[in-house]
């Protein structure tokens, strides 16, 4: 019926702009892209992720990975052995989001030598927007 139901016109409802904002938010955390490219390998414990993200300290990967799982992103596994042995893992959801970012990822190493040197360029220039 083309959306019409009774002569009367019925929009699709939009995607509310706030809940957009929040998934981009995963997207667009340099943490979390970063967690699931590792754990694109396969189930890491915490400090094996602690060692591969480089800059990361120990409170944001905790925040990091728990938000993460809230969002279905990834699931943690607890082992009851002495100590207790913890893991994470990539849900389907999260796989596809790899999936989805992995050229971004890509694109971000093919071009770190070509960003530094334009930054390089940009910060030698002398200010001009002053004027």
């Amino acid at each position: 019926m083309n959306g019409t139901e009774g002569g009367a016109s019925r929009a699709t409802p939009p995607e509310d702009p706030c809940q957009v904002r929040e998934v981009l938010g995963i997207v667009g955390d340099k943490w979390s892209l970063l967690i699931v490219r590792h754990l694109s390998e396969g189930p890491r414990r915490f400090t094996e992720l602690k060692r591969a993200v480089d800059g990361i300290s120990q409170r944001m990967l905790t925040v990091t990975l728990r938000g993460l799982e809230r969002d279905g992103i990834l699931t943690r596994t607890v082992r009851n052995v002495m100590p207790p042995h913890v893991s994470y893992e990539l849900t389907p959801m999260g796989r596809a989001l790899r999936g989805a970012t992995a050229p971004l990822l890509e694109w971000s190493i093919n071009h770190l030598t070509h960003i530094d040197a334009a930054r390089a360029e940009y910060d030698a220039r002398p200010d001009t927007r002053s004027a």
